[in-house]
């Protein structure tokens, strides 16, 4: 299972330590703040005099090591949690000769330490913790990547997304959002009545949307089953039921492939809303993401991508056929002719397949010439029959 040189010396250290009647793994340890209060209740020694800038309360605190630094008979190293970072330092007089020979080589970039100590600056005006006790509580058998480098790799990056919080903060922020953003949407809808629903994961049918599914067996029903593509089929059985207005976050899962804006398992939103139009649809999922815009505290233009998202108009409404033209830039009598559609794809080299009826067509005029012109939200409304999965 370790095959890796630098995770085999990591398990020999671990090893040593448990030789030496250290733990690498101890239960029952407790944090009494986090780092940033911390830094918050002590920052009032920042404007203590000279010569007198350190707290007299010892307290706890934890963290993973990011940097250490040996310096002989003293180490200074820093440690960061969930939300933020500092630095310890501790010696072999602060902390005991016994514990601080134990840790000197054994306690690497990585691991999860426990610290008690008093706040202090430094005499090169770093805010810090002098450390009277250094508890392990967990210690790392795979070595992060290297420091100034950081994780570049992205495949490594998005199969292994725990190593990527670990490395950049910025993604346990974007983690963080999104947790923001899924219970700003459950308030949002119940607000507004709704209700929110839990329909069957394993359906009877790949109904829903148009996708191709995950099949699995149902061992008790000796029968084949669908794994959800779309919640639809049950949340609309509600509203017959009597649901006025439900909405369900739901994992869906389409047997398809791969990119960065494509995953075969994903979450999505959907809601129905009995006595309201979809004009009425688009003007509440507006009012959605200036909700959402709002509560993240993100400004109402967004830079992603290289590209400026704009919320701060009202959601531009244009038909399907009209976006071919106007966004796409197409002859208006080209989009409803067949001949003219596969002639213009082929001029234009992309992929015609004669065998697509009318609708199909103008999806593929839509897709070749509109979507990447979607900069800002849009609605694209009326779609053509023969696309429209239900």
């Amino acid at each position: 299972m370790f095959d890796n040189e630098l995770e085999l010396t990591r398990l020999a250290k671990a090893d040593e330590l448990r030789q030496m009647g250290v733990s690498p793994y101890p239960h029952f340890l407790k944090r009494e703040m986090s780092i940033a209060e911390f830094k918050n209740e002590f920052s009032y020694i920042k404007d203590l005099p000279d010569g007198e800038k350190k707290a007299t309360k010892e307290v706890v605190i934890a963290g993973r090591i990011k940097l250490k630094r040996v310096a002989g008979k003293s180490t200074f190293a820093n440690i960061e949690d969930e939300n933020d970072n500092v630095q310890i330092y501790y010696s072999l007089a602060s902390i005991g000769e016994e514990c601080y020979m134990k840790f000197k080589k054994n306690l690497e970039v990585g691991d999860i330490v426990l610290v008690k100590g008093y706040a202090f600056i430094t005499q090169t005006g770093e805010f810090s913790l002098h450390a009277s006790e250094v508890t392990l509580a967990t210690k790392a058998i795979s070595p992060l990547p290297e420091k100034f480098h950081g994780l570049t790799d992205i495949e490594t990056r998005y199969r292994q997304r725990y190593l990527d919080m670990i490395m950049d903060r910025d993604v346990r922020g974007d983690f963080l959002k999104r947790s923001i953003i899924i219970s700003t949407i459950r308030r949002f809808f119940e607000e507004r009545g709704f209700l929110e629903v839990e329909t069957p994961m394993m359906h009877p049918i790949a109904g829903g949307a148009n996708a191709k599914p995950f099949v699995t067996h149902h061992n008790a029903l000796g029968v084949d089953r669908y794994l959800k593509i779309a919640p639809e089929l049950y949340l609309k059985r509600l509203i017959v039921g009597g649901m006025e207005a439900v909405f369900e976050m739901n994992r869906c899962f389409r047997n398809e492939g791969m990119d960065l804006t494509h995953n075969p398992e994903f979450t999505s939103i959907e809601f129905y809303w009995a006595w309201h139009d979809y004009f009425e649809v688009m003007d509440l999922t507006e009012e959605l993401f200036a909700t959402l815009l709002d509560k993240l505290n993100l400004g109402k233009i967004i830079e992603f991508d290289g590209q400026n998202i704009d919320f701060s108009k009202p959601f531009k409404r244009i038909k399907y056929l009209d976006a071919l033209v106007e966004i796409g830039g197409l002859d208006r009598e080209i989009i409803s002719n067949k001949e003219k559609i596969l002639a213009k794809l082929k001029e234009d080299k992309f992929e015609a397949n004669d065998k697509l009826d009318l609708g199909h067509l103008q999806a593929e005029l839509f897709d070749n010439y509109v979507e990447s012109k979607l900069i800002n939200p849009t609605f694209i409304t009326d779609f053509p029959i023969s696309i429209s999965p239900l």
